[in-house]
């Protein structure tokens, strides 16, 4: 059986918690996993999650490998301008691209074509290959044009998963509310995981 490639694109809305948690469970399934983060992203994890990343993409993959425990050979990171990078063609396009969280400005990007870093050509590759995109956006109230946005790309076939968490597994801690989202991405993605009870296993109701 093949390893299967993932890349997780972590921008700068709200919720780098959610970006973090899916990197550790696609790690323990043994994905070989690529990290992207946008310059807002870098802020958001150091706000949010304590997690400086400084110094140049080789300082940020051993960082980000010492902070999951993996070596560099199951993580990989390009910085946000290095379109030589192998996902940035069409020819090495991963299994899937999860964008968590994803910000309305890089949705919009995407939206429309916009191709102006590493992250938003490797989106605009999965799309052109019809491989598997999906976004986490993170973003409350919605306007009409962030509406728009995820209709428009819904309908090219991207996922739409929203961070909000359901309560009728009855979560006792803010990571049971990370693991609800955490989880249904990776059903999406086919990775079989334990993160959250499912509908059946206990009294509830439906989500």
């Amino acid at each position: 059986m093949n390893e299967r490639q993932v890349v997780l694109a972590i921008t700068g809305a709200s919720g780098a918690v959610y970006g973090l948690r899916l990197a550790e469970e696609l790690l323990r399934a043994s994905v070989r996993l690529t990290v992207l983060i946008s310059r807002p992203g870098f802020a958001v994890l150091k706000e949010e999650c304590g997690l400086v990343l400084d110094g140049d993409a080789r300082g940020v993959r051993e960082t980000l490998c010492r902070h999951f425990g993996v070596d560099a050979k199951q993580l990989a990171h390009y910085a946000e301008d290095d379109l030589f990078a192998p996902i940035a063609s069409g020819s090495a396009a991963p299994d899937a691209l999860v964008i968590c969280p994803c910000s309305m400005g890089t949705l919009a990007r995407v939206a429309t074509g916009v191709s102006g870093n590493l992250l938003e050509r490797c989106a605009d590759v999965m799309l052109k290959e019809h491989r598997r995109l999906i976004m986490v956006p993170r973003e409350t109230p919605l306007n009409e044009i962030h509406l728009e946005n995820m209709l428009k790309l819904s309908r090219m076939g991207v996922r739409m998963i929203p961070a909000m968490p359901a309560f009728y597994n009855h979560p006792r801690s803010l990571d049971d509310l990370v693991d609800f989202v955490v989880g249904r991405v990776l059903d999406d993605i086919g990775i079989a995981h334990r993160l959250v009870r499912r509908w059946g296993e206990g009294a509830g109701t439906g989500d």
